[in-house]
């Protein structure tokens, strides 16, 4: 009886130490999955550590690429073979699937003129999700390649979510996304018709540059700060309805189905 009280109480204390191993996970244990070249899929649990995607096993060096004044320009490019699902998960250190080492929260820390130029870059080979999660610090997707399905449905960004340039292959879902700093798709050219519909972006929306050739779900999206569509290009079918702006718009040589695009007409499809 006395064993039995003594392992009643051993397994008691040892609870709360057993229930964080549960639902923390940290990310070398994920980088470790990748690299051996296995499906990741975790639910309900905090990543802890950086996800630094660009720095997988079998990261391998680009054709050189002519460079600006003194610069040697070197692209290193990591690549997530198998299928990604984090799904109501925690990220608590940064996510990069991005990083230039020559800058830091997107500002030069250095002098660049006799600095080495280099770049590394992550693509998706397959599914990528990260749906209903939380990204507490930067999430850098520049330059990636999504191949398969990309969705980050109903996920919140803390900082920056930056996917200027991103390439995406079709099912991109960033429909309920909160986007509590700037939501960077700048240059980006959606192949497919890409969901944001109920999506909140509490600062600047930057689509500049961006083009929408099978259309967008806009409908009941929120805009607290600058919609920037500047250059932006557009085609049916869009959908804009109950959609609110409160920080403005920007649609300076926007077009949608090649024709100009005004602020005006952008309220009428509003309601």
């Amino acid at each position: 009886m006395k064993n039995r009280s003594m392992l009643f109480l051993l397994l008691w204390l040892l609870l709360p130490a057993l229930a964080w191993a549960q639902t923390n996970v940290p990310a070398a244990e994920v980088i470790a999955k990748i690299n051996r070249g296995e499906a990741v899929s975790y639910q309900n649990v905090t990543i802890t550590g950086d996800l630094d995607l660009t720095q997988l096993a079998n990261k391998t060096l680009q054709p050189a690429k002519g460079g600006q004044g003194n610069w040697e320009s070197k692209e290193y490019v990591s690549t997530v073979t198998a299928p990604v699902s984090f799904i109501n998960c925690t990220f608590k250190g940064n996510v990069l699937a991005y990083f230039n080492p020559n800058y830091e929260d997107g500002k030069p820390k250095i002098s660049l003129k006799s600095e080495l130029n280099e770049v590394y870059n992550t693509n998706f080979e397959k599914d990528v999700r990260f749906e209903e999660c939380v990204f507490e610090r930067r999430s850098d997707f520049k330059y990636s390649q999504f191949r398969g399905i990309a969705s980050f449905a109903g996920s919140t960004f803390q900082e920056e979510a930056l996917f200027k340039y991103s390439k995406f292959s079709n099912g991109i879902d960033f429909s309920k996304a909160r986007f509590r700093e700037e939501a960077n798709f700048k240059y980006v050219k959606f192949p497919s018709a890409v969901q944001f519909k109920g999506a909140s972006f509490e600062r600047e929306a930057n689509f500049k540059y961006a083009a929408f050739p099978e259309g967008a779900d806009f409908q009941k999206a929120t805009f607290l700060g600058l919609a920037n569509l500047k250059y932006a290009r557009l085609a049916d079918p869009v959908q804009w309805k109950g959609a609110i702006f409160k920080g403005g718009q920007d649609l300076k040589h926007a077009s949608m189905n090649n024709s100009s695009f005004s602020n005006y007409a952008l309220q009428e499809l509003t309601r």
